[in-house]
């Protein structure tokens, strides 16, 4: 009986789906697990990426040609002329057209991941979609938007810079008081010999090995996956900036403002970012860590959380159990 209970956990749980993480030697940006990150990488990495490359084979092919046609031997007498009109508008007009080209397809990445979208609209929009037969529009459309997730509504979630830790709020999440859930997220690793017992100190637990350097927090941020989050940045001091390069998303945080920003990220798991904002003495010391969890675990997480048992929440999203594929709704390149 024993060992039937102990299958039966291991098939329903599993290590975290996708952990984003950087590793040392590793080139280029972390996976994308959002459509907002996925936009990022396309056009970086199969657009402007090209166009760098172009200019810079060209622009070295020219200094290596004027090195060597005009240099002082092989070409002892200059020349005299100082202008060449038909060269000037070349490169007044060739450089302007590249920035229109890169233009062109980065406003919409900025315009995508900078407004917040519409849920109702999004809802109302696929449905026109589907009741017209047009699937191929229909396809394109939910490959930015989920009409899906856009049915479930948003997960709010109000993310603080302290020096130098992270107040995460539940602004819909309320216990029976009328309280909203709010807790804070401190770094594990502060770069002090102490580190490890004042850890297991102040949570009791013995996991500190397990923490990635500079990354780890006592109380990670939960979401839960294939929803829309809707996230508000503020700062109670000086500007931090709350960010994880895996979402695509970058928001500063400021005293006395409140920004606003969005993501949904599809596939269960753990991702990493960093304060990217110098703010003080401790700057390297504030990373962020998000779980995200199925719905259900995710409902487990909250309840504890408003019942203040922290640590069996924090116990109850180390292991991260995986979602239904028909439940994905992250867009497929």
């Amino acid at each position: 009986m024993r060992h039937f209970f102990a299958a039966l956990c291991a098939s329903l749980l599993t290590a975290p789906a996708f952990a984003s993480i950087p590793h040392d030697g590793a080139l280029g940006f972390q996976p994308a697990a959002t459509r907002i990150a996925e936009r990022i990488l396309f056009f970086h990495d199969d657009y402007v990426l090209w166009i760098i490359t172009a200019i810079t084979l060209l622009v070295t092919v020219l200094l290596i040609w004027v090195m060597v046609r005009y240099n002082r031997k092989a070409n002892p007498v200059s020349k005299k002329f100082s202008h060449n009109s038909l060269i000037e508008v070349i490169w007044t007009v060739v450089p302007a057209l590249i920035l229109v080209a890169i233009a062109g397809l980065s406003f919409p990445n900025l315009y995508y991941q900078d407004v917040v979208p519409n849920l109702e609209t999004i809802q109302a929009e696929s449905a026109e979609l589907l009741a017209d037969g047009k699937s191929a529009e229909y396809e394109r459309y939910t490959r930015n938007n989920f009409p899906d997730a856009a049915e479930k509504g948003f997960i709010n979630v109000k993310a603080q810079g302290n020096q130098w830790n992270w107040t995460y709020s539940y602004p819909d999440l309320v216990d029976a008081d009328g309280y909203a859930l709010e807790f804070v997220s401190n770094a594990v690793h502060k770069g002090k010999p102490d580190d490890e017992k004042n850890y297991e100190s102040s949570t009791g637990r013995t996991d500190y090995a397990t923490k990635p350097r500079n990354l780890g927090v006592d109380y990670p941020m939960v979401i839960p996956a294939g929803r829309y989050i809707r996230y508000y940045t503020a700062a109670a001091d000086v500007i931090h900036s709350w960010t994880v390069p895996a979402f695509g998303v970058k928001t500063d945080a400021v005293p006395g403002r409140l920004n606003e920003g969005w993501f949904l990220v599809d596939e269960p798991g753990v991702y990493y970012g960093q304060c990217s904002e110098l703010c003080g003495i401790d700057h390297a010391y504030m990373p962020i860590e998000v779980r995200v969890v199925p719905q259900d675990q995710f409902d487990r997480w909250a309840e504890q959380m408003l019942a203040g048992d922290y640590e069996g929440a924090y116990s109850s999203v180390m292991m991260i159990a995986a979602r239904e594929p028909s439940t994905q709704l992250a867009a497929k390149q």
